[in-house]
């Protein structure tokens, strides 16, 4: 007998009515990308070609309704991804501390990382032409691998490829990358935490 011991499990769906939540929520990124002069700055050295608000303006969730309904339509999604992941969060529950957005031409990219001090990640996806990267996710044990041999049809990194519309979450802990945008179009979308308040 051969038992599955502690998965990893991701959730992946789509958000409602999302496309003139889209329209609305480019808009906004659009006005952002020109106006935010600290993010376009840290954008450029460390976010080649591309613009994120990642370090500038995190809490988008605060400043606007489109994004106030995006939290809205988000928790819902987090609720239900809590309860499979068999979460006791009482006396206190998770809450949306930062919301950030990214813009990605063509060749940006996101190396792989995760996000401490938080306990729920995740991406919504606002625009993704064709062509254009998803979302790379590294197996969890693969610090630990050593001598293991490869395998045959089981890779070592699982690739989401999602549609605008669409909303990937993850434990905070779960390493993971965007490879570069392929596409001379670019790939919009609004990154997440949720925190244990």
């Amino acid at each position: 007998m051969v038992k599955k011991l502690f998965p990893t499990l991701i959730y992946e769906n789509k958000v409602v009515k999302s496309a003139q939540l889209n329209k609305e929520l480019i808009k906004e990124i659009s006005h952002y990308k020109e106006e935010d002069e600290s993010g376009q700055k840290w954008s450029e050295k460390n976010y080649a070609g591309g613009y994120t608000s990642y370090n500038s303006i995190t809490n988008f969730h605060k400043m606007s309704p489109n994004f106030a309904e995006l939290e809205k339509q988000i928790t819902k999604h987090v609720n239900i991804y809590t309860k499979a992941l068999d979460y006791n969060l009482k006396p206190r529950k998770l809450a949306m501390t930062t919301c950030w957005v990214n813009v990605m031409p063509a060749n940006t990219y996101h190396p792989l990382h995760i996000h401490p001090l938080c306990v729920i990640s995740g991406t919504y996806y606002v625009q993704v032409p064709k062509g254009s990267s998803g979302l790379k996710i590294e197996d969890t044990k693969m610090s630990f691998l050593m001598s293991a041999p490869p395998r045959n049809n089981n890779s070592y990194y699982y690739h989401f490829k999602p549609k605008a519309g669409d909303l990937i979450l993850f434990e905070s802990w779960v390493r993971h990358e965007v490879p570069p945008n392929l596409s001379s179009s670019e790939r919009i979308s609004v990154s997440f935490n949720y925190e244990w308040l």
